[in-house]
């Protein structure tokens, strides 16, 4: 309820209609990416709605699937003439691409954008000798800058040169495989393309050159995944002339609204299967909303139940009598239901 009432207060402030789409960034099993199952859920909340003239997405996310963000915002853009976002702080990654694609991405003081450049994990991917049954996954942009340090800061130009370098890169331990790389060259193309579509479906046309600067910046200039962008940056920095800045009323509305959803997400308590438990007790079974999609009319949240199990396990230890097995007791959890409801 205390949800409900806070989109309806920013939905008059903006005289808009609003639709929230939050995604835990705990760490642990109780963390939710953007993804692919979001676009019947807010499918479902555009017709509850219906067609009106504003929609505003309330975007809280550390990121995702990039193929998201163009599906959900050309479907949201059928329902309405003018699209926003509103930022009430993190909208990393593809939720920075989902904002690129609306009309006008509000921020406060605390919202902030980060680069879109992906790191890319496939069975071609090196195995990461730490875990073997995992892949490591390669940073477009770890592998741009590695090219760009041979070529722009080493003078290195000749065919030859360049061939040694690459022969080099591929040849390290762990082995990276050519397919990889291929994989890495494709994303990063496929990114900007994206980027650039989004870009072109605002209402209002934005001229190329001003597109290929907001590309540039987004997927290579940055150089850091972990570069965290705020609105004056955005808009005076970087040339996204979309970003507004929120005024007090509507920043304090937005700002409530994500500490409702941190609150009833526990986004700021670090996940321990101890704690989790619970004190005097073996077996505990517990709930976790990991994602929200809400509007005033509809309240949809993947849930996810996980079993806390206390078990025996055995460590080896050396003592001056030799190695020994010493028992010991842990807490072992393992996901037993999930889903949108």
């Amino acid at each position: 309820m205390e949800n409900k009432n806070i989109i309806e207060k920013i939905e008059k402030l903006r005289n808009s209609r609003v639709i929230t789409y939050i995604t835990s960034d705990r760490q642990g099993p109780v963390n939710a990416k953007i993804a692919g199952d979001i676009i019947p859920i807010i499918s479902n909340q555009l017709r509850k709605i219906g067609k009106t003239d504003k929609i505003d997405l309330f975007l809280y996310s550390a990121g995702g699937d990039t193929m998201v963000p163009w599906r959900m915002v050309s479907m949201i853009r059928e329902y309405c003439k003018e699209f926003s976002v509103l930022i009430p702080y993190k909208a990393h990654s593809s939720a920075t691409m989902i904002s690129l694609g609306a009309d006008k991405i509000v921020m406060s003081d605390l919202s902030e954008l980060s680069p879109i450049d992906p790191s890319t994990a496939n069975v071609f991917n090196p195995v990461d000798p730490q875990n073997p049954q995992s892949r490591i996954p390669i940073s477009v942009e770890d592998v741009m800058a590695y090219f760009d340090l041979a070529k722009n800061k080493f003078g290195i130009k000749n065919d030859e040169d360049l061939t040694k370098i690459f022969n080099k890169f591929i040849d390290s331990n762990p082995q990276i495989h050519p397919l990889a790389l291929g994989n890495v060259n494709r994303t990063h193309n496929l990114i900007r393309i994206l980027a650039k579509r989004l870009l072109k479906s605002h209402q209002e046309p934005m001229k190329d050159d001003v597109i290929d600067k907001i590309v540039d910046n987004f997927t290579e200039k940055l150089y850091s995944h972990q570069y965290y962008i705020g609105r004056k940056e955005a808009k005076e920095d970087l040339g996204i002339e979309s970003v507004k800045y929120a005024e007090d009323d509507l920043a304090n509305a937005m700002t409530e609204l994500y500490e409702a959803y941190k609150k009833e997400m526990e986004l700021d308590v670090i996940f321990n299967s101890e704690n989790e438990l619970g004190e005097n007790v073996s077996v505990n079974k517990k709930e976790y909303k990991i994602a929200f999609a809400e509007s005033a009319s509809l309240s949809n949240y993947f849930n996810l139940s996980i079993e806390f199990k206390k078990q025996q396990i055995t460590t080896t230890q050396q003592t001056p009598q030799g190695p020994m097995q010493i028992p010991q007791e842990q807490v072992g959890f393992k996901i037993i239901g999930q889903g949108w409801k």
